[in-house]
């Protein structure tokens, strides 16, 4: 049974069972955040206990105001817990190069896509990789390799960013996450701008990319459409402080 404490974190799928699961990547222990600004007991996050799987999609939900967010800024070491610790591959993010561990094992992906509207798909991508220091032969022909992963033709790899649609957008922001091979990929409404059938469509790549190349995909969404079709759900509630 997944954790449960005091503010109520919920599994979906392992709900009346004594399971630990198996080949974690990721894990939230007993994680609490005050923002400096704030009063000393009164919490973003309390008492956090998640774990993440690699090979399975999971959705992180709740409403407005419960710490979503905060959660994925803790977990790409964006921010640091004020309580309990964040633990990638059985090293707390505190003992890590957070730089490295941003730039080499986990992918961001956001909901307004965060490309530069100047440059080519593939440009974007191949920045990326510049600025991860990967010493790839060609540099395109990768790019244009995880275009295609992710549902596009070559021919878009000269197009402007802001001649693609947004489905199409969105693709290429997830194929520069991909720039690095990172174990987790972290979504932050990655489907909030689009419509429901392109929603489907981007929700079938990332479950792509967790069953067939074992990565671990998280997603913060706010979508039924994307909570019906994860491997597992957690569900965040506000802190009452």
């Amino acid at each position: 049974m997944a954790n449960k404490k005091k503010n109520n974190y919920v599994s979906k799928d392992n709900l009346g069972k004594n399971v630990f699961p198996k080949d974690i990547i990721l894990s939230i222990k007993n994680v609490s955040y005050r923002y400096n600004d704030a009063k000393e007991d009164e919490f973003a996050l309390k008492n956090v206990n998640f774990n993440f799987e690699t090979g399975k999609v999971y959705a992180i939900r709740g409403r407005s105001g419960t710490g979503k967010t905060t959660l994925l800024s803790l977990i790409s070491g964006l921010e640091k817990c004020t309580e309990g610790e964040v633990i990638f591959d059985g090293k707390s993010l505190k003992n890590m190069n957070l730089d490295k561990y941003r730039n080499s094992d986990i992918g961001i992906v956001f909901q307004s896509y965060n490309l530069l509207p100047f440059m080519t798909a593939s440009e974007n991508i191949i920045l990326s990789m510049d600025a991860n220091g990967l010493k790839i032969k060609n540099k395109k022909e990768k790019a244009i390799e995880l275009m295609r992963k992710v549902g596009l033709k070559e021919t878009y790899a000269d197009r402007k960013v802001l001649r693609l649609s947004g489905g199409e957008q969105q693709r290429v922001a997830i194929a520069r996450s991909l720039s690095y091979n990172p174990k987790i990929i972290i979504a932050d409404e990655p489907t909030g701008n689009l419509d429901k059938q392109t929603e489907t469509e981007i929700l079938e790549i990332f479950k792509k990319l967790a069953h067939e190349e074992n990565k671990c995909v998280i997603i913060v969404t706010h979508s039924q459409n994307v909570c019906d079709g994860v491997d597992q759900i957690y569900d965040l509630k506000k802190v009452k402080n």
